[in-house]
C-alpha cells in the first residue's frame, strides 16, 4: 500500500519499523522489527516509537536504515500529536483512533501536554477503540462511533481507557446496542495525584455498567489501575486493586515508569514488576481471589 510522504508529500512505498511487538503492531509486509534483511525496499523509512524506553534502540535502528531510504524517526515517544489517523500505518487495521487528545491534566501523562483539547478526528472502521478520552468527546461523535462499531464482525473492545467521572447515561445506553457485549478498559488512576478519577467515580460507574446489564462474572468490565509510581506501596496497590474487584471491575494493573532521567530514581524495582504480572491476567486474579460480589447486581 502506498502512503502519503511526510517528507516529499508524494505517494509512496512507505516501511514502518518498530522497535517493540505489541497486539496492535502492524503485520504487513512493509512492517519490520529489526534492521533491513536483503530483501528490504522502500521509498521511505519511518521508525516508530511508542514507549519511551524504546528510544535508543529506535535511534540504531534509524541509523540502519539510512542505507535503504531517508529515515524519519518519530511517534508518540517523541511528542507526535498525530495530526492524522490512516488505518493500518502505524498500528494494525482493526484498531482506531476517533479523537485525540484530553482535557485532564493527569502529572503522570504526556497526552495533555501534546493534545490539551479534545481533537475529533474521521471515524474509520475498527473494532478497538484506542481514544485518549473517548467520554470526552460530544455527544453526537459518541453516538457516531457506535453507530460504527454496530457494523463490525467482532466483538468491540474500548481499550484506551474510559474516564469514569466523565460517564453519563447516554454513554451507557449506546454501550449497551453493542452486540457481542464489548470488553471495557475505564481508567482508575492515583486518587492522590489525579482527582479526575477518585474512587467513588468507578464505584457510580461501576453501578451504571452493572444496572445496565453488564457483568463482573464476565470479566469484561475491566480497569486500568496505575501502581508502582513514587510514594506508592505495595499494600496501597493491592488495596486499590482488591478495590475495583470487589466493586465489579476486574483489575489490570499498569506499572508507572519514569519518563525523564531525573524520575529514573523513582525506577520501581524488580519486585514491582512480579507485583503487577500478579494482577495482569483475569484467569490468573479470578483463580486466587474471591471478590466480594460476583453478581451483575453489584451488590454484596
Amino acid at each position: 500500500m502506498l502512503y502519503l510522504s511526510q517528507i516529499t508529500g508524494e505517494k509512496v512505498r512507505l516501511a514502518r519499523v518498530f522497535p517493540r511487538v505489541t497486539r496492535a503492531t502492524p503485520d504487513d509486509e512493509l512492517a519490520f522489527f529489526g534492521p533491513p534483511n536483503m530483501f528490504a525496499e522502500a521509498d521511505e523509512v519511518h521508525v516508530d516509537v511508542t514507549f519511551t524506553a524504546d528510544k535508543p534502540k529506535a535511534e540504531a535502528l534509524a541509523e540502519e536504515w539510512k542505507r535503504i531510504a531517508p529515515v524519519k524517526v518519530g511517534g508518540v515517544a517523541y511528542g507526535d500529536p498525530g495530526q492524522e489517523f490512516v488505518p493500518g500505518r502505524y498500528i494494525k487495521h482493526g484498531y482506531t483512533f476517533t479523537s485525540r487528545g484530553c482535557p485532564e491534566r493527569c502529572w503522570y501523562c504526556s497526552v495533555w501536554k501534546r493534545d490539551p483539547k479534545i481533537r475529533l478526528l474521521p471515524i474509520s472502521d475498527g473494532w478497538n477503540i484506542l481514544d485518549d478520552n473517548l467520554l470526552a468527546c460530544p455527544e453526537d461523535h459518541f453516538r457516531s462511533v457506535i453507530e460504527m462499531l454496530k457494523r463490525q464482525d467482532r466483538r468491540v473492545e474500548f481499550t484506551g481507557g474510559l474516564q469514569a467521572s466523565r460517564l453519563t447515561d447516554w454513554h451507557v445506553d449506546g454501550f449497551t446496542q453493542l452486540r457481542p457485549r464489548p470488553v471495557f478498559f475505564f481508567a482508575y488512576d492515583d486518587p492522590d495525584k489525579c482527582t479526575k478519577s477518585p474512587p467513588e467515580a468507578m464505584r457510580v460507574a461501576a453501578r451504571k455498567m452493572l444496572a445496565a446489564g453488564f457483568t463482573a462474572a464476565s470479566h469484561r468490565l475491566r480497569t486500568f489501575v496505575f501502581i508502582g509510581f513514587p510514594q506508592d506501596t505495595f499494600s496501597k496497590a493491592e488495596a486499590r486493586l482488591r478495590e475495583m474487584l470487589n466493586i465489579g471491575f476486574t483489575p489490570y494493573a499498569m506499572l508507572w515508569q519514569p519518563e525523564t532521567p531525573s524520575a529514573e530514581k523513582w525506577r520501581p524495582s524488580p519486585e514491582w514488576r512480579k507485583f503487577q504480572r500478579s494482577w495482569a491476567r483475569p484467569a490468573i486474579i479470578h483463580a486466587t481471589l474471591q471478590p466480594d460480589i460476583l453478581n451483575s447486581s453489584g451488590t454484596k
